[in-house]
């Protein structure tokens, strides 16, 4: 061995054994904080550039993510689908009746959706223009929304019920329509009575509230909506802040095909056209003793109309810097559909199935994982924090996805759910990272890129004693002595 190369080996080795001697302390004050007397603590630290490990702690330890799950998600759907992959919902007619319109779901989360900016009524105004220039007048049209290639069970069973029937729990669908949400309006000036419903937006015409809400002083929202899915009956508990004229909160829109298909309807009968019967194909599932593929229950003919979505790119970062579960849950089923192509077959369950195959074939041990969800919702996910940083390490080092991946995430400081972290510190802009929380959870994982220090990391903390502002300033403290 050439001289140069040895020197270089042994500093090599030297900074390595002196990275893991100064963080060792910092180690030991996070694990040593107070508000983490009762938790469990997991830590893990890689270098990006060598893999090597520079920190660990109980890191093969499964523990829950909270939202720190969606960096699965999002890796395997770059992985699988492209970061140029769109979502297309096709308006056409059926070839074998001319009366009837289909609309086509390809599960595309973003139809309508507030994410991006867009107009949220664009799908249905080209969709009438498209229809009213093809159809010929003075005939009666009907709709049949195709709803049905994710199946019907939208949400994981094992979601919580304090979440039903809320804006963040809502199901994920063959078709999705503002964010498969809306708003629900309320007075709240009279100080001694219930809040006054006032109205919903989008207009739910068919859904039934028991309102047991209570108001508040403290000018917080603790208003909740709950309910299943496909049921029109929603119970409103929890209390909302006093003295408003209008304050609103949000829920799911129970049968989001059923919804669009009668927005759409809505929107042709004012630019002219008849239009009777609405069906979704989820109906004839439910009229059939077997659920079947029901694609014999309509012909695709001339499509009149395409909406394509964002690039898969623009949806992950939506995902990851905001932590969209709706588009999340999305996402795993389209990842379980590519892979399981019969309707019968369960796409979450398929999804799930893909995620621990492909990071398997990675290289990556899965042992750690247990996914119920592409969100991170269900308190039943657990993984460890190596195997998170594994999963950073090895799609940083992935030329055709790695900016696509790293963009994605959120910077300390400055944005989405990261804005308040590390602000006003050194390391502000210079983590790119996903955050978790859930009751009793806390867990960040992502990038530290600070001149020569390139890191991948993963903290997760379950079941503190202490506020989660002590955790989250004690989760800094070690990321800043790092």
């Amino acid at each position: 061995m050439h001289k140069p190369m040895k020197r270089n080996l042994l500093f090599s080795i030297f900074l390595l054994f002196a990275s893991f001697i100064f963080a060792q302390p910092a180690l030991e004050r996070f694990g040593n904080h107070p508000a983490l007397k009762h938790a469990s603590v997991g830590v893990s630290v890689s270098d990006l550039e060598t893999g090597r490990r520079i920190l660990s702690h109980n890191s093969e330890l499964s523990l829950t993510p909270a939202s720190v799950l969606k960096l699965i998600t999002t890796a395997t759907a770059v992985e699988l689908l492209g970061e140029h992959y769109r979502y297309k919902t096709d308006v056409a007619i059926d070839a074998d009746d001319p009366s009837r319109i289909l609309v086509i779901g390809s599960g595309d989360p973003t139809l309508g959706s507030e994410a991006f900016g867009d107009y949220p009524e664009t799908f249905f105004t080209v969709a009438t223009d498209a229809l009213k220039k093809a159809l010929p007048a003075g005939r009666e049209y009907s709709i049949y929304v195709v709803d049905n290639l994710f199946g019907y069970e939208g949400v994981s069973p094992e979601w919580t019920w304090i979440d039903m029937g809320n804006y963040y729990a809502a199901g994920a669908y063959g078709i999705s329509i503002f964010d498969n949400s809306y708003r629900l309006f309320f007075d709240t000036t009279d100080r001694n009575s219930c809040p006054q419903i006032l109205r919903t937006v989008p207009e739910m015409k068919d859904l039934i509230f028991r309102n047991e809400l209570k108001l508040n002083n403290t000018g917080r929202d603790n208003g909740y909506i709950y309910g299943i899915p496909f049921s029109n009956e929603r119970a409103l508990r929890g209390n909302i802040p006093a003295g408003r004229k209008e304050f609103s909160i949000k829920g799911d829109i129970p049968d989001p095909g059923l919804f669009l298909g009668e927005t759409l309807a809505g929107y042709l009968r004012d630019a002219g056209l008849r239009i009777g019967r609405v069906e979704t194909a989820r109906e004839d599932d439910m009229s059939q003793v077997c659920c079947s593929d029901r694609s014999d229950r309509y012909r695709v003919g001339r499509v009149l109309f395409t909406q394509v979505s964002p690039s898969l790119k623009e949806i992950i970062r939506e995902v990851n810097v905001e932590s969209n579960n709706h588009y999340a849950e999305h996402l795993i089923r389209t990842i379980g559909r590519k892979s399981k192509s019969n309707l019968n077959e369960d796409a979450l369950g398929a999804g799930i199935a893909v995620i621990s195959e492909l990071w398997k074939s990675r290289g990556l041990s899965v042992s750690s994982l247990q996914m119920h969800d592409g969100s991170g919702l269900a308190p039943q996910n657990a993984v460890s924090p190596q195997f998170l940083t594994d999963l950073l390490v090895y799609m940083y080092s992935r030329k055709d996805h790695s900016s696509a991946f790293f963009d994605s995430l959120p910077k300390a400081g400055q944005e989405g759910t990261l804005r308040s972290f590390l602000r006003d510190t050194r390391l502000s802009g210079k983590i790119a990272a996903k955050s978790g929380s859930i009751g009793g959870v806390l867990c960040y994982a992502g990038y530290l890129v600070d001149g020569n220090k390139k890191y991948a990391f993963t903290v997760m903390v379950n079941k503190y004693s202490g506020t989660y502002a002590q955790v989250r300033g004690a989760i800094e403290q070690l990321l800043l002595n790092l």
